[in-house]
Order: structure tokens, then C-alpha cells, then sequence
């Protein structure tokens, strides 16, 4: 892919190191491309990673994963994002459990990571652990993904409820993660809907003018419930929705790092058509496109008219 100047969708950006004193061990990354020189498909890869591991080693594994990640996709031609994604956080995984290996100081460190690649106005996600993936969509809060947590697993067997695993002392239990000795498994499914049942099958579905999504560390949403969550994201101001989300987790304790991204797609906004896109292409290439369509209008026409004359007379 190749770096844009401009990203077509809103980007808002915040981290914080919480209020317990604690070393900042989240990373994060935005990135905005178009998909090639003859396709100028818009693209925007975004990542947030938990680090997992004291002495600073949670900061290094999440650095790893967000270098190593959108390194991968960038350099990818976005032909297939669930396969590319997939295989960059194995990668980062690997990396991340040989450096812990080789280091005591980093013995045993890891990360969550969570990943949205918006190319056009289709979003493919992915995500291992507990940082979230949010819609807000007409000041409808959904949570897209699930986490991989001892609780999450919990309310999907029937044994707690949703509001019994927010305070339940094994919350914060992660079952997968990166610089595990085996590779994470890595999840696909996701929801539109509140209504709807997390499936890969949405993988791909078209966000609308106006949808707000938000990529966050469990810094946040641990502290703020999804009722806040969606009154602070519908500010009008991305930056101020962004600043008010971090001010909240910090309100009600701030026990952990807070690192939050916001894409909107703008009010009114569309993918551009093949038309658009064709007289932003390099002038040769667009020449030839043009070439091509005019002869195959002229082969049409004349099937036609020998269609007519024929049946015709």
C-alpha cells in the first residue's frame, strides 16, 4: 500500500497512565494509505496493544506487536486483510515470546492487541484479548468484539451475568494473549448490532456517514460503564469526546493505563466511485482505462446494430 497524506475518515487520539502511578505500558497506532498507484482506494489501519508484565517488559511487548503489526499491513497489498492481520499478530507473538525467553527482565511479558482496517467504507477487524472494539452508531452503543477473559467465558456459559463479571475479582483474567509459548488464536467475529450474535460473516460490513468507532485498552471500559461510554463518544468534537473519555476512566479511579482511538466517517462522506477514482490515476494508466471502455462500447454498439439488421430486415 502506499502512505496517504490526507486519512478520509476523522481520527482523535488519547493515552494516559491512569491514577495509580503506574509505568504507561499500552502503544497505539494509527496509519491512513490508499491501496495502490491504479486503485486509490482509502485506507486507515488502526491498533491499540496492552502490554502485559512489570519492569517495563508489558511496555516492550506492545511496542513490539503495534511495530510489527502495521508494519505488516503496510507493506501488504490489502488484497486480503483478515489473512494479512492473522498473520502479522502470529508474527508479533513469536517475536514477543522469543525476546521474553531471552531476557529476564522480560520473562513472561505479553499484550492484548485489537486491530480495525477501514478500507473504503468496509471495516475487517481483528483483535486477541481484552482491549475493545466499539460502534457508535446513531448514539447506539455496540460492542463489536468479545473478550478473552475467565469472566467473558463465564457469561457465555450462563454462570455470571454481564453486571456480576464487571466487579468479579477474576475480571481482568486473560485467556489469550501474544508472547504465549503457543500461537494466540485470533478473532474474527464480530456484531453489528446489539441483537446479533458475533460471527466472521460480518467481517467487511459497510460503516455509514456519521459511525464512530473506538479502539481502547480495558483502562477504560473497566471504569467507565457503556452508557458513559456513549454519551461521552457522541461529543460533536472527536478530539473533546476522545480528552472526555480519558477524564471519566480517571474519575472513577483511573486503576489502569487509558488508550483510546476514534475514526468517525464523515457526515455525507462516500467511497469514490470507479469514475473518481479513474481521473485521479496517473494519466497514462487512465488513458488506457478510457481505451478499453470506448472499445467496448464500440463492440456493443456494433453487436447491435448487427442484431437489428438482422432481425430487423
Amino acid at each position: 500500500m502506499i502512505p496517504a497524506e490526507k486519512a478520509h475518515l476523522k481520527i482523535a487520539a488519547a493515552t494516559d497512565p491512569g491514577m495509580k502511578g503506574k509505568n504507561n505500558e499500552d502503544q497505539f497506532s494509527v496509519s491512513a494509505y490508499q491501496l495502490n498507484h491504479n486503485d486509490r482506494t482509502p485506507s486507515i489501519f488502526a491498533i491499540v496493544a496492552d502490554g502485559i508484565g512489570g519492569h517495563r517488559a508489558g511496555e516492550v511487548a506492545s511496542s513490539i506487536a503495534v511495530e510489527m503489526i502495521s508494519d505488516a499491513v503496510a507493506t501488504s497489498n490489502g488484497s486480503q486483510p483478515l489473512a494479512i492481520m492473522e498473520s502479522a499478530i502470529i508474527q508479533a507473538s513469536k517475536a514477543i515470546q522469543a525476546q521474553g525467553s531471552n531476557s529476564e527482565n522480560h520473562f513472561g511479558m505479553g499484550t492484548t492487541v485489537v486491530c480495525a482496517w477501514i478500507i473504503g467504507d468496509q471495516l475487517y477487524t481483528s483483535h486477541v484479548g481484552n482491549s475493545r472494539l466499539y460502534l457508535l452508531r446513531n448514539r447506539r452503543l455496540v460492542q463489536l468484539n468479545l473478550d478473552h477473559t475467565w469472566v467473558q467465558e463465564a457469561v457465555d456459559a450462563g454462570a455470571l451475568t454481564e453486571e456480576q463479571a464487571r466487579s468479579h475479582p477474576h475480571a481482568n483474567i486473560i485467556r489469550r494473549y501474544l508472547g504465549a509459548e503457543v500461537n494466540p488464536e485470533v478473532d474474527f467475529r464480530i456484531r453489528t448490532d446489539r441483537h446479533q450474535q458475533h460471527s466472521e460473516d460480518h467481517q467487511g460490513f459497510h460503516l455509514r456517514p456519521g459511525d464512530r468507532l473506538m479502539l481502547c485498552s480495558d483502562g477504560l471500559n473497566d471504569m467507565v460503564d457503556s452508557q458513559e461510554i456513549a454519551a461521552e463518544l457522541a461529543h460533536a468534537d472527536l478530539d473533546t469526546a476522545a480528552q472526555a473519555l480519558v477524564s471519566a476512566a480517571n474519575q472513577h479511579g483511573g486503576k489502569d493505563n487509558i488508550t483510546l482511538i476514534v475514526l468517525e466517517m464523515p457526515p455525507g462522506s462516500k467511497v469514490k466511485s470507479f469514475w473518481q477514482n479513474l481521473k485521479d490515476t496517473d494519466p497514462q494508466v487512465a488513458i488506457a482505462y478510457a481505451g478499453l471502455v470506448l472499445m467496448g462500447l464500440a463492440v456493443l454498439a456494433a453487436l447491435v446494430m448487427y442484431l437489428y439488421q438482422r432481425f430487423a430486415g
